[in-house]
């Protein structure tokens, strides 16, 4: 977990050496914040809203819309926590950790999905009988 953190750390000053070195740009942090976080954030929302209107589109789109969002928290959630692991070293902060996380949510939810799929499908039957 910390080499991912100290390669987006390298990765994070190598942008920003590549804006200084080609286009000269000398910004100081809260700048170069503005500008890259900004562009980033508006790029992503552009790809998060056409990806979202597909989904609309689809039959159990809340359903779809909520798994999406739940699973940006509890990403957030996993790191946050490793992260608190290695400021006060009550843990280790290990990647395998986060991703364990990660994996019980998604156990947890394939097992109300097929649960509320098979209740579907017996209201469904039981609602075409009738």
């Amino acid at each position: 977990m910390r080499e991912i953190i100290i390669i987006l750390a390298e990765i994070v000053n190598t942008i920003h050496d590549i804006l200084i070195d080609i286009f000269g740009l000398h910004l100081t942090d809260k700048q170069l914040h503005f500008w890259v976080i900004g562009i980033i954030g508006i790029v992503t929302f552009f790809f998060v809203y056409i990806f979202f209107k597909i989904v609309e589109m689809l039959k159990w789109n809340i359903t779809i819309l909520a798994f999406i969002y739940t699973f940006t928290v509890m990403v957030v959630l996993v790191f946050a926590i490793e992260l608190q692991q290695a400021i006060t070293n009550r843990g280790n902060m290990e990647f395998a950790d986060a991703v364990m996380g990660l994996w019980g949510f998604l156990v947890f939810f394939i097992i109300y999905a097929v649960a509320a799929f098979i209740i579907y499908l017996i209201v469904k039957s039981f609602k075409r009988d009738k």
